[in-house]
């Protein structure tokens, strides 16, 4: 009877002294564009959205080409980039579902105070552009077909210019961030996004600034939308479209309106349909 007093005490004691059981957490994978990676928007939303589900968003920031064909090989549950038209071939294809506009930005010309091709205050892209080649003034593309590439190219497309090969035309195949401080460097011409310039705007040894901006050509809107779980079974399709629906939803909306640089300008600006 002493012994089984004694077991009873002893598994009474380590039941009270055991390690809390830890449950695993949900984690989904969000293939998405380093623009809002490098402004600090997830930075900004994330905790607000894993506090409220418990579902955790591990964020592959790369090209909206890159984030596209990572989602297509079902190794990511959601997506969120800028480059509509892809994606809208890519829902029609089936690849991906629930697709919803986000939010909007725009894009922008900056350069060097300079300037030495002479685009301040054109209102014009195209036209900027081909006076920057008229001028063979260096222009740094970030060559790696993410959103922003794809908006530069069809802008010089629409000007009728064949940039590639050029001298003065450098494709460095690297991220906004990178893409600017190279331009940056080399006191060069370069198309980004305004969210990214102006988080990175505040940088001691920035001296670019804005010289184009305003033509409706600049547009940049961003979307988000699941990866088909037809397509890949594995996917966590119930906690991606959590994420989806709470980003286009009143308060995802509000979250998102709310996120500021330094000198309180809003970066986003939501538009969910």
């Amino acid at each position: 009877m002493k012994f089984f007093l004694k077991l009873l005490l002893v598994v009474l004691f380590l039941s009270l002294t055991a390690a809390p059981v830890l449950y695993a957490e949900t984690v989904i994978v969000c293939a998405s564009t380093t623009s809002t990676q490098n402004s600090g928007l997830f930075e900004h939303i994330l905790p607000l959205f894993e506090k409220k589900t418990g579902i955790t968003v591990k964020v592959v920031a790369v090209g909206t080409g890159a984030a596209l064909e990572i989602g297509k090989r079902g190794d990511a549950d959601v997506v969120l980039v800028h480059a509509k038209d892809d994606e809208l071939k890519m829902v029609s294809e089936s690849w991906f579902v629930n697709r919803h506009d986000l939010m909007y930005n725009d894009f922008i010309i900056v350069g060097s105070s300079e300037d030495k091709a002479g685009i301040r205050g054109l209102k014009d892209a195209q036209a900027a552009l081909k006076k920057i080649a008229g001028a063979k003034a260096i222009f740094i593309s970030r060559g790696d077909d993410s959103g922003t590439h794809k908006k530069e190219l069809s802008l010089w497309k629409e000007a009728q210019i064949t940039p590639k090969g050029q001298e003065w035309y450098l494709e460095v195949g690297q991220g906004m961030a990178k893409t600017l401080r190279i331009a940056n460097e080399k006191q060069a011409y370069a198309i980004t996004d305004r969210g990214t310039f102006l988080s990175l705007e505040d940088r001691e040894s920035n001296e670019q600034v804005i010289l184009i901006e305003g033509d409706p050509g600049l547009f940049n809107q961003y979307g988000v939308m699941a990866v088909n779980p037809k397509k890949h079974p594995a996917v966590k399709y119930k906690e991606a479209m959590e994420f989806v629906n709470w980003l286009v939803s009143e308060e995802g909306q509000d979250i998102i309106a709310s996120f500021k640089d330094s000198k309180g300008n809003q970066l986003f600006f939501p538009n969910a349909r």
